[in-house]
């Protein structure tokens, strides 16, 4: 199973590369796919490359319920 990640565009290095907010993690991730990439967008990342610019609200909701399902997770153990 794979999974895609929104994440938070902190930083654009140059052209290909931007460092994105995993979480709290910065981690530098290829752009190159994504045209007009700005500060503070939001782009779903999957294994280290940005597929496509993400609505901020949209990203927000999903960030959340990923919080939600790892809070749960956390109170089961």
């Amino acid at each position: 199973m794979c999974l895609a990640l929104p994440v938070q565009i902190e930083e654009i290095q140059d052209e290909n590369t931007a460092l994105a907010n995993i979480d709290g993690v910065k981690k530098a991730i290829n752009v190159a796919l994504i045209e007009d990439l700005q500060v503070g967008d939001f782009v779903i990342m999957h294994v280290g490359f940005a597929l496509k610019k993400l609505d901020r609200d949209e990203a927000e909701k999903t960030l959340a319920l990923f919080s939600e399902i790892d809070s749960s997770l956390t109170a089961g153990s």
